[in-house]
């Protein structure tokens, strides 16, 4: 009633239509419309937009509405033009590939890195002109608002990614610069908006397991629910059952070099909303300026999620680090920063499991009553200094966010202490921790008669690769060795491959799944839990179930 819409041009066969121009807005701003007297003067004034545009069209010239909308205030007349970047799902001109194992298969080819020092296959600066251009805009972007978070010690940037299936969520970049966090933020975006549902390939493969098993990946080996857990009332989980047809997706296996047949459910986390038999987060989901690139991440990710479970739920007495060891001038600002600016003293903890891969458990503990207590994350890279700031980063991050959340509703969060089910959301087991009650469950991290180690020597000084595959295919080695499958789902889109961006799902049975709600903790079929601490020296044997740490996790 109160707006005029011109565009897009639709040519046929073309994908980018007058749908996905619905599909786009109707999604980035659905309340926008106001049921308003529109005014005459409105109404000419969209109609010769939409004659400049026809006679464009018809002498040859390029249409400014080629990708793009006209969106007129028929009252104040005010125009703007915005990008419609074309949806794979559309019901129009939407045309996903069935799924197949052919398309599947992954082919590792050399990624010279960009530098010696560097870690990524193409530099970040080669976005900056597509990543807001393609993905930003308030009325018909895949991200419609950007804030920018004045407070927090370093720079960092928000965005919110509007989804009909999952409402709105919020992705953010974090870095020491704002246009830097703008664009980290957006790539995590587009990462979260490729692993909500298959927006590269149509799911073709409905059957039961027992009919699909030689090529299947076995769900029991991910980590299920324990019996008694599905057996709680109101539980959304339902038991794996062989015999039941559930959707399956093609993913490629590393370590085996063959396609094999992974659940929906875990390959896409809002697959198994209303059913399923597990609840599947961002664990392994990673983008990368190529494939090889988004592998090598979403094993990193893995790996810093099973490392920090794998502590906490054996309460390992991990080294703890010495910052100043590392030699790294910016590691050390950070440090100071956190404790001058936000006062809280950092403390970093070496918490690698058996694969060898650098992981750091990084904790925040305020200097001041009153602040939140105690914050924890981690981070993980080939390059240890690299996994710390990652960490820490991620402290820093969220400080103000829950310090104003921990002040409005410390009542809510106290009585979690005693009773852990209450734990329901991603930010009550950060809030937990927040109480100074808390603090005990931390002592074997925190007890203070450890003497600091240098990194130096908890971390052997290897080999750097000049390619990034070369890195890759070494890890996937370690993982050979271990006995342990490395799965890649490749979750790319048409929106992502536009700008050479891939996104994939790694998958490591058995390592330990990050969950959040403690009802939801998921270590049934996961003997690691059990195992490694003793493969590592912290226990004299295999621990028994009964031995785990009962609390929730405080991992943000």
């Amino acid at each position: 009633m109160d707006e005029g819409i011109v565009g897009p041009l639709v040519r046929p066969g073309t994908p980018g239509c007058s749908q996905c121009a619905d599909n786009r807005r109707f999604t980035a701003s659905p309340g926008d419309t106001q049921h308003v007297k529109f005014s005459l003067s409105g109404l000419w004034h969209t109609a010769y937009l939409l004659i400049a545009e026809t006679q464009r069209v018809l002498q040859g010239s390029r249409a400014l509405t080629e990708d793009h909308i006209y969106i007129v205030n028929l009252q104040t007349l005010d125009s703007s033009l915005h990008f419609i970047l074309p949806d794979p799902l559309c019901e129009m001109c939407g045309s996903l590939p069935d799924d197949s194992s052919a398309a599947a298969n992954i082919s590792l080819k050399p990624r010279p890195k960009i530098s010696a020092d560097s870690y990524r296959w193409r530099p970040i600066d080669d976005l900056k002109q597509h990543l807001a251009k393609d993905y930003m805009d308030s009325r018909t972007g895949v991200f419609n608002a950007k804030m920018l978070d004045l407070m927090s010690p370093f720079a960092g940037v928000a965005v919110n990614l509007p989804s009909f299936l999952m409402g709105d969520e919020v992705t953010g970049g974090r870095s020491f610069s704002y246009a830097e966090s703008e664009l980290t933020a957006i790539l995590e975006g587009l990462e979260r908006h490729c692993g909500i549902t298959p927006r590269g390939k149509r799911t073709v493969i409905y059957d039961s397991f027992n009919h699909v098993a030689d090529h299947a990946l076995a769900p029991q080996k991910v980590g299920l629910y324990a019996k008694k857990q599905y057996s709680q009332p109101d539980f959304a989980f339902e038991p794996f059952d062989p015999d039941l047809p559930i959707d399956w997706i093609w993913g490629y296996s590393l370590v085996q070099e063959r396609p094999i047949l992974v659940p929906e459910s875990l390959a896409y986390y809002s697959s198994g909303f209303g059913s399923g038999f597990v609840q599947e987060g961002s664990n392994g989901c990673a983008l990368g300026g190529s494939l090889e690139e988004a592998i090598l991440y979403g094993i990193l990710e893995v790996a810093e999620r099973d490392s920090f479970l794998m502590t906490w739920y054996a309460q390992l007495p991990i080294p703890r680090l010495d910052p100043y060891s590392a030699n790294d001038q910016e590691l050390l600002l950070m440090v100071q920063r956190l404790r001058a600016v936000a006062g809280y003293d950092i403390h970093l903890f070496n918490m690698t499991m058996e694969n060898g891969i650098p992981s750091i458990w990084a904790l925040a503990k305020s200097v001041s009553p009153g602040k939140v207590n105690l914050i924890c994350a981690a981070g993980a890279h080939l390059d240890p200094v690299r996994a710390a700031k990652s960490a820490i980063h991620e402290l820093a991050g969220r400080l103000i966010f829950l310090q104003e959340k921990f002040e409005a509703g410390m009542e809510h969060y106290k009585p979690m202490l005693d009773d852990p089910f209450l734990v329901l959301q991603m930010e009550d087991h950060a809030m937990l921790y927040g109480l100074p009650q808390a603090e005990e469950r931390l002592q074997f991290l925190l007890d203070g008669q450890r003497p600091l180690r240098t990194f130096d020597e908890e971390f052997k000084r290897k080999a750097n690769h000049a390619d990034l595959t070369d890195d890759l295919k070494e890890m996937i080695e370690v993982f050979r060795r271990l006995n342990l499958d490395v799965i890649a789902v490749d979750q790319s889109s048409l929106e992502t491959l536009r700008n050479g961006l891939h996104c994939v799902k790694v998958l490591i049975p058995g390592m330990l799944p990050m969950t959040f709600g403690h009802h939801l903790q998921r270590l049934t079929g996961l003997k690691r839990a059990l195992r490694v601490p003793a493969e590592l020296g912290y226990a004299k044997k295999p621990l028994k179930a009964g031995q785990l740490n009962p609390h929730p996790h405080p991992f943000l």
